[in-house]
């Protein structure tokens, strides 16, 4: 198979909770356990840093990465989901893995994996510490893909483990209250290994507490952070928690031994996107009018998201908006500025929500737009709409963005 043909015949291998949902989440960590196991447990051959949370984990986990690269360091970073290629998941100092790489991966292991059924996550994770370990990284930044405790990627033992929030999402595999979801993140928290949490609730420090004292392991809350606050090239205001959230980690890393130059963190925050290639994070496309993107997707990240936008220099504002099928709309619309118009659209994926049900659902609290049959349509009609003085935002899912960048 070419690349293309093995990235399709990954797709397919179900389940893959990008998709699917609910109906993806694995239950526990044997079947990872097993690939691992079956690849000589690659992720035992090189250093770590495990980052989870509701948001704010892959700007962070790609922060970190950016910091540690400016030190000097051969840096591994694992992300998900992608926007445009596959291959944006597994990247070291910035370079994306090669089409070769993913390819060889699959055809020396395909038989393994058809066989014991592993899923797209499973098998994704499997390929990067894999391929870590073949290009002998110094340290890679692992961003758990949902949850924690149940997270393929919780086979590793890290130097230092972060969880940068807690929210509501995905609710039905990680639990209804803001405790609960905290139980199943810290389930990343390893025996003596420090943890930095980035924000905290009344509801969260005690889970938190509890876990760390009953691993042993040192706690850090990055709201005590007392050092120099840099800026980063990121420019979402929600970024200032994770910059926070980064400064910290650095700190406790310097404590432990790690040999990170001064002025590594300014310059790495500085310069995320050039070192690592992270995009749809406040990204603006165009000016006149301008087109700004953002992969917030829930209550805690739209908050931030729409109070920037409303704090733009605007004559109109245009919002093209595309969700999937198991977002908790009642959190999220009465989010949304009523005075814009909104151009409603569904991701090109089996979990998007119909535009028409989006559209009678913004209805219903006063918002006024249309529904697309797709997002390039949605987009395309903002943009044909928008003055030059205008502007447009593009959001509500990572795969909205990901189909207009």
């Amino acid at each position: 198979m070419n690349y293309q043909e093995t990235v399709d015949w990954m797709f397919q291998q179900l389940p893959m909770y990008q998709q699917l949902g609910s109906k993806a989440y694995r239950v526990n960590l044997s079947n990872i356990e097993k690939l691992s196991a079956h690849l000589q447990d690659p992720h035992k051959k090189f250093q770590t840093l495990h980052v989870a949370g509701t948001n704010g984990k892959g700007s962070v986990s790609h922060m970190l990465a950016s910091v540690l690269q400016e030190s000097g360091f051969k840096v591994g970073l694992y992300t998900s989901p992608h926007l445009k290629d596959f291959r944006e998941r597994i990247k070291i100092n910035g370079k994306e893995i090669s089409e070769n790489a993913v390819t060889n991966f699959i055809s020396e292991n395909k038989a393994f994996l058809e066989e014991r059924n592993f899923s797209f996550f499973e098998m994704t994770v499997g390929m990067a510490f894999e391929y870590f370990s073949a290009q002998q990284v110094d340290v890679a930044v692992i961003e758990v893909g949902l949850g924690g405790r149940l997270d393929s990627t919780n086979i590793i033992h890290p130097e230092l483990s972060v969880i940068t929030n807690i929210g509501f999402d995905h609710t039905a595999m990680l639990g209804n209250t803001l405790a609960a979801i905290a139980g199943e993140k810290a389930g990343i928290v390893k025996n003596e290994v420090p943890v930095v949490i980035g924000e905290t609730h009344l509801e969260t420090l005690p889970v938190f507490r509890k876990v760390a004292a009953q691993f042993n392991a040192p706690l850090f809350l990055a709201e005590e952070y007392s050092g120099k606050i840099v800026e980063t090239d990121l420019k979402g205001t929600y970024q200032q928690k994770n910059i926070r959230t980064v400064l910290a980690s650095i700190e406790v890393l310097k404590e432990n031994g790690w040999n990170i130059i001064p002025e590594a963190a300014e310059k790495g925050l500085k310069n995320v996107v050039r070192n690592t290639g992270l995009r749809g994070r406040w990204e603006v496309l165009q000016v006149n009018p301008k087109v700004i993107c953002d992969t917030a997707h829930n209550r805690e990240g739209l908050v931030y998201a729409m109070k920037q936008l409303q704090e733009e220099q605007f004559e109109n504002m245009h919002i093209v908006l595309g969700v999937v099928n198991d977002k908790d709309l009642s959190a999220v619309l009465p989010l949304m500025p009523d005075f814009a118009t909104f151009y409603y659209c569904r991701p090109n994926i089996p979990r998007g929500l119909d535009a028409e049900i989006l559209e009678e659902k913004a209805g219903e609290i006063g918002l006024k737009g249309r529904s697309y049959s797709s997002v390039s349509k949605a987009y395309g009609s903002a943009l044909k709409a928008a003055g030059e003085r205008d502007v447009i935002y593009v959001g509500g899912s990572t795969f909205t963005v990901a189909e207009i960048i």
